[in-house]
Formats: C-alpha cells, sequence, structure tokens
C-alpha cells in the first residue's frame, strides 16, 4: 500500500494496516482506541483533582527512515495538515536515504542556590574539593537509576551576581539514562543541600532540576535531491526561507513553532513532558543572544538541499507519564522503542520532516494552497 493512500481509508482500515504492518493484536490497539485508553483510575495517578479524561486524535506518520531503519511515528495532535505536511517531509527524506540521527546522552543540570555567602569564589572552591562526598550523597537517593548506569558524576560551581546579591550555584551532573529524570534530579538536589550549606556555610534556598539541557542534545539531517524538490530553484527558495528566519526573529518564531509541529505530537504520543521540551528547545534557539532558527538549510555543490536540526531533548522512556498511560506504552510499542537515546532522535527528525513539509509548501504552492488541496 502506498502511505498517501492511508488518507483515504477508514479509522478500521487504517487499524488493519498498523497491525499487519507490525504485527499488532486487538489488544494492543485497544490502547488509543474508544474501547480501552486511559481510565479514570489510571488519570488519577497522574495528577490531582481528576473528574474525567480529554481525547486528542492520534495519528500515524508512516515512511520514516532514521539511520537506515524504517519506523511508523505516532502524533498526537488536533491541528489540521501537520500529519500530512510531516508526512510529505518524511517520504521526501527515504527518497534521499532518510535521516541520519545522533545525541550525546541524557545529561542534565540539578541546580542548588546557596545565598547569603560573602565569599562565593572561595566557598565554591571548597565544594569542589569535596565533590565525591556530594557525589555520593546524591546518588544514595536513586540507587535504582545507578544501577542502569546512571546518576550524578560531577559537581560544577557557578558564582552569579544578582539584584539580591551574590549568589554560588551548585551544579549536580547527573546521567538519567532512560528517564526523564526530573523527579531523580529534583530528590537529588533537595538531598545534598543540608550537606552543601554546611560546607559553604550558606542557605540553600531552590533546589530543582534545570531544563536548559544543553548537555542533552540530538541532531538529525538530510539531503534531499533537487530533482525530487522539482529542480534547483526550488532549492534556492527554500534557502532564501532559511536566511529571512536566520534573520528575522519574527519570523524565526513562525518556524520554530512549525518544528515544534513536528515534535510535540510525537512528546504527547509517548506520554513526556511537553513544558520542559518546549522551554528548553525555544531556550537553546536565544543560545546567540537572538532568537534564532533551530533547522538549518543549506544548498550543497550539487545543487541539492541539505537540512539539519541540533536541540536539547529532555525525554524519557520509562517512568513518569509512561508508567501510567497505556497510549504511551503503545506509541512506544509502535516505535519498538526501547531507550531515551532512541525516542529523541525519531523526535528531531519528525520535527525536521514537519520543518522540510511546511517550507516545501511556503515556496510552492504556499500553505493555504496545500492545505485545501489536502482536505480534497
Amino acid at each position: 500500500m502506498e502511505i498517501k493512500e492511508l488518507t483515504a481509508l477508514q479509522i478500521s482500515e487504517r487499524i488493519e494496516y498498523v497491525k499487519s504492518k507490525l504485527g499488532m493484536s486487538d489488544e494492543d490497539l485497544a490502547a488509543v482506541t474508544k474501547e480501552k485508553g486511559l481510565s479514570d483510575a489510571q488519570a488519577c495517578e497522574m495528577i490531582e483533582n481528576v473528574i474525567g479524561t480529554y481525547s486528542l486524535p492520534y495519528s500515524i506518520a508512516p515512511g520514516f527512515l532514521i539511520n537506515g531503519r524504517e519506523y511508523i511515528v505516532p502524533m498526537v495532535t488536533e491541528e489540521p495538515y501537520v500529519v500530512s505536511s510531516t508526512i510529505n517531509g518524511a517520504l521526501l527524506a527515504a527518497k534521499n536515504g532518510g535521516f541520519i540521527c545522533s545525541n550525546t546522552g541524557s545529561v542534565m543540570y540539578g541546580q542548588i542556590q546557596l545565598t547569603g555567602i560573602r565569599n562565593p569564589n572561595t566557598a565554591g572552591l571548597k565544594l569542589l574539593e569535596r565533590k565525591a562526598e556530594i557525589i555520593e550523597a546524591a546518588n544514595k537517593v536513586d540507587p535504582v537509576l545507578v544501577s542502569f548506569g546512571g546518576g550524578c558524576f560531577d559537581v560544577e560551581v557557578r558564582p552569579v551576581e544578582t539584584c539580591d546579591g551574590p549568589m554560588l550555584i551548585l551544579h549536580l551532573v547527573i546521567n538519567t539514562a532512560d528517564a526523564m529524570g526530573a523527579q531523580a534530579i529534583n530528590a537529588m538536589a533537595e538531598a545534598v543541600s543540608p550537606l552543601a550549606e554546611s560546607i559553604t556555610g550558606g542557605r540553600a534556598i531552590v533546589r530543582v532540576l534545570s531544563n536548559r539541557a544543553f548537555r542533552r542534545l540530538v541532531r538529525a539531517r538530510v539531503t534531499v535531491k533537487k530533482e525530487d524538490l522539482g529542480g534547483e530553484e526550488c532549492v534556492d527558495k527554500v534557502v532564501s526561507a532559511y536566511a529571512f528566519a536566520d534573520a528575522d526573529p519574527y519570523r524565526a518564531v513562525t518556524n520554530n513553532k512549525g518544528v515544534m509541529n513536528g515534535i510535540i505530537p510525537v512528546v504527547v504520543a509517548t506520554g513526556n513532558d511537553t513544558r520542559a521540551v518546549e522551554s528548553g528547545v525555544h531556550s537553546y534557539a536565544c543560545r546567540s543572544g537572538q532568537y534564532k532558527p533551530i533547522t538549518i538549510w543549506e544548498k550543497d555543490g550539487k545543487g541539492n538541499l541539505c537540512g539539519m536540526i541540533e536541540i536539547p531533548m529532555a525525554i524519557g522512556t520509562v517512568g513518569g507519564t509512561t508508567r501510567f498511560h497505556p497510549g504511551a506504552q503503545f506509541s512506544l510499542k509502535l516505535m519498538s522503542v526501547n531507550s531515551a537515546a532512541r525516542l529523541a532522535e525519531i523526535i528531531a527528525a519528525t520535527g525536521l520532516a514537519a520543518n522540510l513539509g511546511v517550507l516545501y509548501s511556503l515556496v510552492t504552492a504556499g500553505l493555504h494552497g496545500d492545505f485545501e488541496a489536502a482536505r480534497k
């Protein structure tokens, strides 16, 4: 079956497509159909004050080729044309060898704010001198994470000047392995605080993770032959559209919203924290001092289109909502994902595919024209 033919099928026929393609059963698919889904009891395990549940469309985006492997990507979103546009980008990539992805691992920071210190530079050195003791105190909090190869492995200090006077910030550098890690990081920061206070003589106030996950990066790249875009003129138009976004923050914000149209539906489908991902990505877009696009598009020496994305991606495949939500568990099974690193790569590739699909529409028929054509 041609992937684009899925649009013309009934829901029951698309379900049969997934079952035949991946060997799934009716019981597997019940997690995202009306027969089962999220129960009230499961919802109460996730958050407080529950009175019911709220549904969104659960779509599939087949045709992704990532590091030589084919994927069907789940997308939970309410916005029309996002799924079909993302599929268009994925198909263009697949015709040209697909997406090549890599990642830097799952390293995040836990922060401890220390105040009331007259000599923060000297106090910072005292913390570093007792690094081994601090790391040991942090890792006692979560022996399970440590047993899976994660845990705190380094300590950093940052004296900062603020409107409320000088402060010393202690960073716990933590490998969260296949977890997003928020709860473990927060617990470690809280557990280490009394020790940090005794070493520095300061007062620990805020003890929490940082969502500025600049050591948890994921990358994806793709090259699309000019012939598959209708010629070199289209390549030039896409590169020009990127240049517009690179120079103008107003356009950059909208460009990045289009990238997040691909990213967030996969984050939602897998039970991950959309706010953590959004804040991390947008802070990364500002790292130069000006808000910039999170994708780059260039023309190579042969006139082909080359694209890439590099973003922080604080997501997990264990713990959190994934532990309770049957739809999230189904999504991981749909992609045969067993690690946070692989999931992060799929998410980055989906964002790049969404951007490719939208940019192609923008420089050809236009978004409205393509949307109207898709409706027909």
